[in-house]
């Protein structure tokens, strides 16, 4: 899918990414801020129609890129971000929490 546009809220210490799809769901990745530099990404969410086309993928990597340039540490709860994870090390390993 191109052109995701990609959003983002913050409710206290809870943050949403969320791409608002085609037919009025919503694909999303939320986390809670637990420290002033650490978050814990604790669900990612795709409706099935839109599975397996990059969508949960690219709301990691925003989490991440924004984690990275915040100097944030993720701990990742959620399975889907913690494979993205392990499937970007070495690379995205300085922002994983340990």
């Amino acid at each position: 899918m191109n052109g995701l546009g990609i959003r983002f809220e913050l409710d206290g210490p809870r943050g949403k990414y969320f791409i608002p799809m085609p037919d009025g769901t919503e694909s999303q990745l939320t986390y809670l801020r637990t420290a002033p530099d650490h978050i814990v990404a604790d669900h990612t969410f795709v409706p099935v129609p839109y599975r397996e086309q990059g969508v949960a993928e690219a709301l990691v990597e925003r989490l991440f890129a924004d984690a990275r340039s915040n100097g944030d540490k993720i701990t990742p709860t959620c399975w889907f971000v913690a494979d993205e994870f392990a499937r970007h090390s070495p690379a995205w390993d300085d922002v994983l929490a340990r």
